[in-house]
């Protein structure tokens, strides 16, 4: 049986690929992210057949950023497709012209705080300010729930301080940077197991190569859904 505390990355080369990817799955999964890797493969046509066909949940993981007009329409655009999260970064003012955006639907509007690959020395090399990453990461969810945002993305690693905000009472953190005990790291840096992400506070675990590169993934799936139960 599925958790949907498990979402599944597709990142894989196009919605054929991501189709079959989830016949493979079947039950075992019923949560999906979406990303931008897969936008110019047919990524919305597949959101939307396996939302409205398989009734699966879908996270499309944008991380808009622009000037508040452009995130608003968007995000009115993506709204019509009745999916469940989208991210955006998590400055308050692309927070709060995503949340404008989807007034009216059920979409939930996700902030990025730091993404998951980075460390100190890629946020100096970006002029980001200094301090350390979790003291940024928890800086930064606290202010994109003032904006109004319903959850926030965020590293395993952060989610108990995340947790500990009183702005976070009601909200969402979804953690990727997911890597159950003896898999590769691949491109994360700040990391943790299902079990652990689950523990310090996680609503969701985002899990993508650690499933669709295993040699059974249906069972790579359910042995993440048996740890997190």
């Amino acid at each position: 049986m599925s958790d949907d505390r498990l979402i599944v990355a597709l990142d894989v080369p196009n919605a054929l690929a991501g189709l079959e990817l989830a016949g493979t799955l079947g039950d075992t999964v019923s949560f999906y992210k979406i990303g931008l890797g897969m936008l110019t493969g047919g990524g919305l046509a597949l959101a939307n057949e396996l939302k409205q066909d398989h009734g699966k949940r879908i996270f499309l993981d944008m991380k808009l950023f622009d000037i508040g007009a452009t995130v608003e329409a968007a995000v009115r655009g993506l709204a019509q497709f009745d999916l469940d999260f989208l991210t955006v970064h998590g400055d308050p003012h692309v927070v709060r012209a995503a949340v404008e955006g989807a007034s009216g639907s059920s979409l939930k509007i996700l902030a990025v705080t730091v993404l998951t690959s980075l460390e100190r020395s890629d946020l100096d090399d970006a002029l980001i300010r200094d301090g350390s990453v979790p003291d940024l990461v928890t800086e930064r969810a606290g202010r994109a729930f003032d904006a109004g945002a319903d959850g926030v993305i965020a590293s395993p690693n952060e989610a108990a301080t995340i947790r500990a905000l009183s702005e976070a009472a009601g909200r969402l953190i979804v953690t990727p940077g997911v890597r159950p005990a003896g898999t590769d790291l691949g491109d994360q840096k700040r990391v943790a197991t299902p079990a652990n992400a689950i523990a310090n506070g996680a609503d969701h675990i985002v899990v993508g190569r650690p499933v669709w590169k295993a040699e059974n993934p249906r069972a790579a799936a359910q042995g993440i859904v048996n740890e997190i139960a």
